[in-house]
C-alpha cells in the first residue's frame, strides 16, 4: 500500500492459535507474530498436557511401565512398547525367541500404516477438505485394529509386548486375516493417491509451503518421514537395523524440496514398503510349534546396574529410551527421546514469511501427538 510515493508498513501484532484441538493434535497453542498476514514469528507452547510420565515411570516396577508407553503416542501404542522392551532387555541382557520378533515386526510395521492413513486423512481435513479423506484413511486403520484387538484384547491401548516377547501368540486366524488385509491395501494407497496427488487444491496448498532445508533439518535433529521428506534418507531400520530389520528388503522413500507436498508422497510410499516387509515377515514366520513367545519367569526383574539407551524407527521419528538401573525394581532414570517433541522445534522456521492460513497445513504435515510431545 502505497502514500504518494511512501510504503506505509502495518503494524505487527501478536495473536494466538490455540490452545485448542483437544481431539486431534492435542493441546496445543502457537504464538504468532503476524505483518498483515504473514508470519514473522512463531513460538510454540507445550504443557497442556504433561502427565509426569517419566516421573511416574521411576517409582513403579519396569513391567507396571509398559502399558503407561501406550499413552505416549496413543496412535502407535505396540511401537511405544517395543523401544521400551527392547530398552529393558539391553539392560538386563534378556534375548527376544525367533517367531516373538516376527510378531513384534507385524504389528509396529501394520502400526506405521495405520499411522500414516490417519495422519494424511487429518492433513487433508486441516487443509479444509470435508471428512472424505479422513473416512478413507480411518476405514483403513479400523481393519488393522480389528486385528490389534483379536490378538492383545485392545484397539488403542494394546499393551501386549513383554521383555523378552508378547503376552500371547497369534490368534488361529489372525494370519488368514492379515492376508486379506494386505491383498486389499493396494487397492486403498492407490485409490488415496490418485484422489489426492493432482488435486489442485491440495497442491496449491502444499507444493512450496512449510519448507524444511535439508541443513535446518539436520541442525534440529529431525527424524522419521519429516527428515526425509527434505531429501535425507535416515532410516534407523536401514541405518542402524534392530530386531530382525536386517533380513527384509525395502526401500527409503525421499523427497526433494522438503515442503508439506513432499512430506504426504513420503508417507504414502512408506505404507506402501511397511506391506513390503510385512509380505516377507508372514513368508518367514516361524512355526508356532515349540517356540515360546512369553518368558514368563523375566517379567519381575531386577536388572544389573548400569544404563542402556535403544532407538526405533518409529512412525513418527526417532523414539529413544534410557534407562538407569540401580539393581533395584523400578528405574533409577527413565528419559523417553519423542520424536514428536524433536519434530515440533524447526516448527518456526517452517512458518516464517507464510500465511497464517498456512500454518495449521504446516503443523498437520509434522503429525505430531501431543501426549507424546508433553509426556
Amino acid at each position: 500500500m502505497k502514500a504518494e510515493g511512501t510504503m506505509i508498513k502495518t503494524e505487527e501484532l501478536q495473536i494466538n492459535i490455540g490452545p485448542q484441538h483437544p481431539s486431534t493434535h492435542g493441546v496445543f497453542r502457537m504464538l504468532v507474530t503476524v505483518d498483515g498476514e504473514t508470519i514473522v514469528d512463531l513460538k510454540p507452547v507445550f504443557g497442556y498436557l504433561h502427565r509426569n510420565h517419566e516421573q511416574i515411570a521411576e517409582v513403579n516396577t519396569y513391567l507396571q511401565n509398559m502399558p503407561y508407553t501406550d499413552r505416549l503416542d496413543y496412535f502407535n501404542s505396540m511401537a511405544n512398547n517395543q523401544a521400551y522392551a527392547m530398552a529393558v532387555e539391553k539392560l538386563a541382557e534378556i534375548e527376544v525367541p525367533e517367531r516373538a520378533e516376527y510378531i513384534r515386526v507385524i504389528m509396529v510395521e501394520l502400526t506405521r500404516i495405520l499411522n500414516h492413513a490417519s495422519a494424511l486423512g487429518f492433513l487433508i481435513n486441516d487443509m479444509g477438505a470435508w471428512q472424505t479423506p479422513l473416512a478413507f484413511g480411518m476405514r483403513e486403520r479400523e481393519k488393522i485394529l480389528d486385528l490389534f484387538e483379536s490378538t492383545s484384547g485392545a484397539r488403542l491401548m494394546c499393551n501386549y509386548f513383554r521383555f523378552g516377547g508378547v503376552v500371547r501368540d497369534l490368534p488361529p486366524d489372525f494370519v488368514p486375516r492379515l492376508q486379506s488385509l494386505l491383498t486389499g491395501l493396494p487397492t486403498f494407497i492407490d485409490e488415496f493417491e490418485r484422489m489426492l496427488r493432482e488435486n489442485e487444491i491440495l497442491r496449491i496448498r502444499s507444493e512450496g509451503i512449510g519448507v524444511l532445508p535439508k541443513e535446518v533439518a539436520i541442525s534440529y535433529s529431525v527424524t522419521g518421514p519429516v527428515l526425509r521428506g527434505s531429501g535425507i534418507p535416515y532410516d534407523i531400520r536401514k541405518a542402524e537395523p534392530y530386531s530382525i530389520y536386517d533380513r527384509f528388503d525395502f526401500d527409503v522413500p525421499i523427497g526433494t524440496v522438503g515442503d508439506v507436498y513432499d512430506r504426504f508422497l513420503v508417507r504414502i510410499e512408506e505404507m506402501r514398503q511397511s506391506k513390503r516387509i510385512l509380505e516377507q515377515a508372514l513368508k518367514q514366520l516361524p512355526d508356532a510349534e515349540g517356540g515360546h513367545i512369553n518368558p514368563k519367569a523375566r517379567q519381575n526383574i531386577r536388572p544389573p546396574v548400569g544404563d542402556a539407551y535403544t532407538r526405533i524407527e518409529s512412525p513418527k521419528g526417532e523414539l529413544g529410551f534410557y534407562l538407569v538401573s540401580d539393581g533395584g525394581q523400578t528405574p533409577y532414570r527413565y528419559k523417553v527421546r519423542a520424536p514428536s517433541f524433536i519434530n515440533l522445534t524447526p516448527l518456526s522456521d517452517m512458518c516464517r514469511g507464510y500465511k497464517v492460513a498456512d500454518v495449521v497445513v504446516i503443523l498437520g504435515s509434522i503429525d505430531i501427538v501431543m501426549g507424546e510431545v508433553d509426556r
